[in-house]
């Protein structure tokens, strides 16, 4: 396809780090080949089963306890086969043809926006504080308040990045828990009430396979004459180590059948169900994503998929999720590049606190895995925004404060744009402004249209108080004031007429 010919939101270009040489790469590969191909994953899905089988995939049949299991292992010819028909070019649609994503494995360019389904919400408001010592001295500072994840906090989550600037796309974010929502109709409720609120990218996973035709018709309705959804899905199907979930794996059957994109991810625990060290916790998960992509291949050849890389390190004393480390980051660089070895489009994690509220220890955590992960060329990275405590709670402010720390990333990451003759214009910029001894901020404005000058901290404090929080929630309430871009009355009549399942606004 015609990169020039769609409309789409313009990514973060980077010239990617590499963490791995070439020779390290192919030594991953041809261990992740190994695994597949002698050791196999253990398969608790009939249906999948039968797919490997039908593809001619090696499997057995054996029992745990009550339940059948199936060893699938797979022949390298079959697995390159299945590899050669997965599109490097990936379009994700949005409400806003704008907001449409294009990726491309062979062209480094990222996006980023949020994810994980958090259970907690995690509301702020600024209060002023007095010192007890001396009443002249006072402090505004955030106070918050948790609440369970709820349809009405999705909502506002949703309304929230289709206001940032640099999120570029809405993964379901909330666990909505209000007392109406069950299994049956939880899928449905969650995509309609955050297309309602963002014109941006939505992604989600599949609570219920039966789902599945009702959500693609919501999609229908809300896309119209769009050539693509608006929409797509995350499917998980393996449980670390090389164990295949049944429902999860039925689930990347019938998106496949579908050919609607979808994220084939794996998410292993270094230390606990992987590998620790780098270069074996990227082998296993090659291995796992390999097995699901192909699952999705034999399914329906062609269907549009994104590497899903979600690797974490345990924490040594409680072996719970930890992200604020550097093997986080280096988990992360190792995947995208295998995802660009087998050029598929990559799907990353960055930008998660190990603590639980916004601070230091946050943005630190932030910046460098934000960086790390961009820097490696990651085409569509999740988690970026908002989250607190590993994946559990969701921060509005915080994400208005990564929002301005992606910028920041955007900037230093930025690919040199130095053309021939921008080095004879600097060449005599530099000579004129020395014969006058003059200062060069005649010069600065045309940089500036170049956008090749940063702007500075979005919430630079103008006094001696630190005002970034207050700052960051003046500007999350004017976000969450303004909710004009929603889904017309027309479409939202016509999606509760023929859409079952939606709880009333």
């Amino acid at each position: 396809m015609d990169e020039q010919k769609i409309q789409h939101r313009k990514p973060l270009h980077v010239q990617p780090v590499e963490r791995f040489t070439p020779t390290q790469i192919k030594s991953i590969h041809d261990a992740s080949m190994k695994l597949l191909s002698e050791t196999g994953i253990q398969c608790a899905g009939e249906k999948a089963a039968g797919v490997y089988h039908s593809a001619g995939c090696l499997v057995s049949e054996s029992k745990v306890g009550k339940q059948k299991q199936w060893n699938i292992r797979f022949p390298e010819k079959l697995l390159k086969k299945a590899l050669s028909t997965v599109p490097s070019e990936v379009i994700l649609g949005a409400r806003d043809p704008q907001n449409t994503l294009y990726l491309n494995a062979n062209v480094p360019a990222v996006y980023f926006g949020t994810g994980s389904e958090t259970n907690i919400y995690l509301r702020s408001k600024i209060e002023q504080f007095v010192s007890s010592d001396n009443s002249r001295n006072t402090l505004q500072y955030p106070v918050y308040e948790e609440e369970p994840g709820s349809i009405s906090a999705l909502r506002e989550s949703a309304r929230l990045i289709d206001h940032l600037e640099h999120a570029d796309f809405f993964v379901r974010n909330i666990n909505i828990q209000d007392p109406e929502i069950n299994s049956t109709n939880k899928d449905v409720n969650v995509f309609f009430n955050a297309l309602l609120n963002t014109g941006k990218h939505v992604q989600g996973g599949l609570t219920d396979p039966q789902a599945l035709p009702t959500v693609i018709s919501l999609a229908k309705i809300i896309a119209g004459e769009q050539p693509h959804l608006p929409m797509s899905f995350i499917v998980c199907p393996i449980r670390s180590p090389l164990f295949m979930v049944s429902d999860s794996s039925e689930k990347v059957i019938l998106i496949a059948q579908e050919k609607i994109p979808m994220v084939i991810s794996s998410s292993p625990q270094g230390g606990v169900t992987a590998p620790i060290q780098e270069e074996g916790i990227v082998m296993q998960i090659n291995a796992e994503i390999l097995a699901g992509i192909a699952l999705a291949q034999f399914a329906n050849p062609g269907t549009p998929v994104l590497y899903g890389s979600v690797p974490v390190r345990a924490r040594l004393d409680t072996l719970q999720d930890c992200y604020g480390t550097a093997e986080f980051i280096h988990y992360a660089m190792g995947c995208a590049q295998m995802a660009r070895y087998y050029g598929i489009p990559c799907y990353s994690s960055a930008g998660v606190g190990d603590t639980k509220r916004p601070g230091i220890q946050a943005m630190m955590e932030k910046v460098f895995s934000h960086k790390g992960a961009a820097s490696a060329g990651a085409h569509y990275i999740h988690y970026a925004f908002g989250l607190l405590d590993g994946t559990n709670i969701f921060s509005p402010l915080q994400a208005v404060l990564d929002n301005a720390t992606v910028a920041l990333v955007k900037d230093i990451l930025r690919v040199p744009n130095c053309e021939e003759q921008h080095f004879e214009a600097a060449l005599q910029e530099i000579i004129k402004t020395a014969k006058g001894s003059g200062m060069f901020t005649r010069g600065v404005r045309k940089q500036f249209r170049r956008k090749v000058v940063s702007d500075t901290y979005e919430f630079v404090s103008k006094g001696e108080e630190d005002q970034v929080f207050v700052l960051a929630q003046a500007k999350l309430d004017a976000c969450l004031t303004d909710d004009s871009n929603t889904l017309s009355d027309e479409i939202v009549k016509q999606v509760y007429k023929e859409i079952p399942g939606l709880l009333k606004i």
